[in-house]
């Protein structure tokens, strides 16, 4: 049983809402709910920055069991603006864990619920789209909270990317975590490199930033504004699009960057990197029924046949049919709903994938998206001398 249970609702904008209990912060918050198909990684899908203004609906019915640590989290802090689970595990049980997923939510003032039927609100997502909502431990009028949450801002048009970015330059390296090291932070492809790129930050996960170092790199991380001279004055080698939240097409400033970039260095795009880099490059993006979110979507290699099973977090894709084919390569497809996964410039050193290669299904079969990236730079540079 729920100890105090404290009365919760989640209602969206066209009337539809799930009574449950609170088990984070108190409050209302408004974003568009969505579900992720995952069975772990509830920690790194909170502090992950590409969550900003989602409400995030678990279809795995036991979370939290456990726990929380501090060498699993993608960013400083969590970025959801709510949470939405079947069951809270009231047991944790984990070595490493230091705490409990309710502690967590409260100490960050997110909200969370659970005793939500997540089959039914998955399913109603499937049906009718993701949609914005509010969650709330204050008000109860059904009608008011979906009045609430037709009238909130949403994701379309947004550009979310300034609330998330980094507000000054920073290097990154193994000590910026202050935490132990262990394989997966050193990685087995641990060779020091005299390579130097710049990461783009429009949300960065630090899981990126640990296997751009584990593969030898020198990375400092530059705000998502940053100027194309700035970022050439630099002198890198390399150049990465970082992950980041909402719609791709409102962050222009970060497009026209790319723009700029595009062929003076090697770039590499991941997630809203590669939706950026397409639009850069001509193409348009449209935003999907309910997204692609979850460790299990099914990928194709186009190039070598192969097929992945990869982790995803967007709401958004690049249009295939915007895509200048003379130019442009579709490199991966997601095998769900043929959407573009990947694309290559035939001529540029420049290419991106939509998935997550760093976050670990396999749990390192995409690192050769890592390597193709670092023999990209070693090709130009020597191209260069």
């Amino acid at each position: 049983m729920i100890k105090d249970p404290k009365r919760a609702i989640v209602a969206l904008e066209d009337g539809t809402y799930f009574e449950g209990f609170s088990f984070g912060a108190q409050g209302e918050r408004t974003g568009e709910v969505v579900f992720n198909t995952s069975l772990t990684g509830y920690q790194e899908i909170l502090t992950d920055p590409s969550y900003k203004g989602q409400i995030v609906t678990m279809t795995y019915p036991l979370i939290g069991n456990y726990g929380i640590n501090p060498r699993d989290f993608e960013s400083k802090r969590p970025w959801v603006e709510g949470f939405i689970v079947r069951e809270n595990s009231k047991v944790v049980s984990n070595w490493r864990s230091k705490g409990s997923l309710q502690e967590f939510l409260t100490e960050h003032r997110i909200i969370g619920i659970e005793g939500v039927d997540t089959r039914a609100l998955t399913m109603h997502i499937r049906a009718a789209g993701a949609m914005k909502g509010i969650i709330s431990t204050l008000e109860f009028d059904q009608k008011k909270l979906a009045e609430k949450a037709k009238c909130s801002q949403g994701l379309e048009g947004v550009d979310l990317v300034r609330g998330v970015t980094c507000k000054s330059p920073f290097i990154w390296n193994n000590l910026t975590e202050n935490v132990e090291q262990d394989e997966w932070y050193s990685g087995p492809c641990n060779k020091r490199r005299d390579l130097f790129v710049v990461a783009i930050d429009f949300g960065i996960k630090h899981n990126i930033l640990r296997r751009l170092f584990a593969f030898g790199c020198h990375v400092k991380v530059v705000p998502a504004n940053t100027r194309a001279d700035d970022i050439l004055k630099l002198k890198p080698d390399g150049i990465l699009l970082s992950n980041g939240p909402g719609d791709p097409e409102a962050v222009t400033y970060g497009i026209e960057t790319t723009r700029q970039l595009i062929g003076k260095k090697p770039v590499f795009g991941i997630c809203l990197g590669h939706q950026i880099l397409g639009l850069a490059l001509g193409g348009r993006t449209f935003k999907l029924k309910f997204g692609h979110r979850g460790g299990n979507q099914p990928v194709k290699d186009l190039k070598t046949g192969k097929v992945f099973i990869t982790s995803q977090n967007h709401g958004f894709a690049l249009d295939a049919e915007s895509i200048n084919l003379t130019e442009v390569d579709i490199t991966h497809i997601n095998l769900n709903d043929n959407t573009v996964e990947g694309l290559s410039h035939r001529s540029i050193p420049a290419f991106s994938v939509q998935y997550h290669p760093e976050a670990s299904p396999g749990p390192h079969d995409s690192d050769y998206l890592f390597s193709n990236f670092i023999e990209m730079i070693e090709r130009y540079t020597a191209s260069d001398l």
